[in-house]
């Protein structure tokens, strides 16, 4: 019951009349979305810190502040009163379609927001000139305003980029979803991505929204870029060469127990089984046996609800929407998170040393002799698993493909095996790992046509120059690996799955950034040697177990409809060797 003389929810005062619990739902997303969507539009009309200054000095020009200042303001009003003469009149229609539905209006809302910004930007846009002398990259009109060409890039990328590399060259830009992207093709003009320092093109600034909720607060790119560096030095520490070692013995007795349960022969799904014991090896090695016995159905369900953070939608959409994935993925954050900590308040009291890289986190500082606190720990370590699941899942997948439509190079694998390890095949070591020469050309070879990631991105903070063109700042500056490793200038029968390709020293005419399934530079992914340790145990292992085949000839399409391009209805056949 109210108190005496409060007014009932929904009074407006005298003169006002009472508000239905829908209505007080329009008005409140009504005030919640013009101020939500003006800060938004005045985000966008605001040049980063600098970027002005530098773009202006460096050309040689002047500009107007104070006329640009009031001309901004000006521009400010029109959007607000846009906005407040639309917003009553879209949660009237929202709601006629929706039924009032909160997820429904709210996201409609984000849409409509997202394209109003975009319309006022464009509007907009002369209000900051260029250098008269700018020669901007290669642009790909659309006459889709705001999606551009969000629907044939998604459809077909690999498609889409090579139409556009014959067509404009090494560099070029065209808008997806309000974003402009500039993609660099080819070594030459992907060298500016992989030599720039973090300040020029950042790569925060872009992949931020998506592992920040995955990983937590506090680590990878949720911290200044020096930080990040740290951590990664510190987690490179912990994956050497002594630790491998021990891994292999590890990696391949957790395969063999995984596929007791194949039997003798059958069809299966190879994806999702690599995957999962992608993680079970993983985690065993770098988290620890405390953390590996606590891997059940249940928690194994936490990290595919945590891995689905790392979407379309986590990279598009703020992270506060109510969406069902991200529920899924926040619940799971807490109670891995949960787990992680129990571990590590167990092996800080306890007395025995691990070579593990819970360990290493453990006792590790930064340069100012600060320890990691256990929410860093958790959160890296999380990093760590997931980051390398993706690369080695799909990596070991698509190669499990290849090796089954060319079934003599699979009994040639299968032979290498006997030749480096012995007849009886005993127990694999590192040493004799090194020496699976055929296996490592597979696995570089898969990384070629199947890289895991199709794009790199860092964000332009300042004016860059490449190939006779300055890309301004707020582009979305972008390499692909998937293209650069497959074009026609660089690779000789550049689409045939070929591993003695690698015989020669220079397999792309000694390009740099011909072949870059890790990345390069600043950015290259720490994990490059573990993968190919855990790689190649998992399959020395399972080539000793099965023979594969492709079912009816059937060779997976690649779904390009998640960020990690992943092979479609990936079901292969399979029969238990014969002793």
């Amino acid at each position: 019951m109210p108190r005496r003389g409060t007014p009932p929810l929904g009074h407006r005062g005298p003169g006002f009349p009472r508000l239905s619990g829908r209505d007080l739902l329009s008005h409140v997303l009504f005030h919640l979305w013009t101020t939500w969507a003006t800060a938004a539009a005045a985000a966008s009309l605001s040049p980063a810190k600098g970027d002005l200054g530098v773009s202006m000095s460096r050309s040689g020009g002047h500009l107007d502040l104070q006329r640009l200042r009031r001309t901004e303001v000006a521009a400010r009003m029109v959007l607000l009163g846009l906005l407040q003469a639309s917003g009553s009149v879209l949660v009237q229609a929202m709601e006629q379609v929706t039924g009032g539905s909160l997820l429904s209006l709210l996201l409609i809302a984000c849409a409509f927001t997202l394209c109003l910004v975009y319309l006022f930007r464009l509007a907009v846009g002369h209000l900051a000139p260029l250098p008269a002398d700018t020669k901007s990259p290669p642009y790909i009109s659309s006459p889709v305003p705001f999606l551009g060409h969000a629907i044939a890039f998604g459809k077909s990328p690999v498609e889409f980029l090579e139409n556009a590399y014959d067509k404009y060259g090494p560099v070029f830009s065209f808008t997806m979803v309000g974003k402009t992207f500039t993609y660099l093709l080819g070594s030459d003009a992907a060298a500016l991505l992989f030599n720039s320092k973090n300040e020029d093109l950042n790569a925060e600034d872009v992949y931020s929204r998506l592992t920040t909720p995955v990983f937590g607060k506090g680590v990878a790119y949720d911290v200044p870029n020096p930080v990040f560096l740290e951590q990664k030095k510190i987690l490179k520490s912990g994956l050497n060469i002594a630790n491998f070692r021990q891994h292999v013995s590890i990696i391949e007795k957790e395969t063999k127990e995984y596929f007791q349960s194949w039997g003798e022969g059958g069809e299966k799904n190879l994806f999702e089984a690599l995957s999962e014991l992608i993680i079970l090896t993983a985690s065993h090695c770098l988290h620890g046996k405390e953390i590996r016995s606590q891997l059940n159905e249940k928690v194994a369900q936490l990290y595919a609800d945590l891995d689905g953070g790392f979407s379309h939608a986590a990279w598009l959409l703020p992270g506060w929407l109510p969406l069902p994935s991200f529920r899924r993925r926040d619940r799971a954050h807490r109670e891995i998170k949960n787990i992680f900590y129990k571990a590590i308040q167990n092996r800080r009291q306890s007395e025995e040393k691990m070579n593990d890289i819970l360990q290493t986190l453990l006792e590790s500082t930064y340069k100012d002799g600060r320890p990691l606190t256990d929410d860093e720990v958790a959160g890296m370590l999380i990093g760590l698993l997931l980051a390398g699941q993706h690369t080695s899942s799909t990596t070991s997948a698509w190669m499990g493909f290849f090796l089954a439509r060319d079934k003599t190079l699979q009994e040639k694998c299968y032979l290498e095996q006997k030749t480096v390890c012995g007849e009886d095949l005993p127990p694999l070591t590192y040493d004799q790992l090194k020496d699976l020469s055929l296996l490592d050309r597979c696995i570089k070879e898969t990384l070629r046509l199947r890289p895991p990631i199709m794009t790199m991105m860092r964000l332009a903070k300042t004016p860059q120059t490449v190939a006779g063109y300055t890309i301004p700042p707020g582009h979305q500056v972008c390499v692909s690996p998937t293209v650069n490793q497959r074009l026609r200038d660089s690779w000789v029968e550049r689409l045939d799955f070929n591993p003695d390709r690698y015989l020669q020293d220079n397999p792309a005419s000694g390009e740099k950034f011909a072949y870059v399934p890790f990345g390069a530079g600043r950015h290259r992914c720490i994990g490059e040697n573990f993968a190919y340790v855990q790689i190649k145990t998992i399959w020395s292992t399972m080539l000793r177990l099965y023979e594969f085949d492709l079912i009816d000839g059937y060779f997976p399409t690649v779904n390009y409809t998640t960020m990690i391009h992943t092979p479609e209805n990936p079901v292969i056949r399979y029969k238990r060797r014969s002793k």
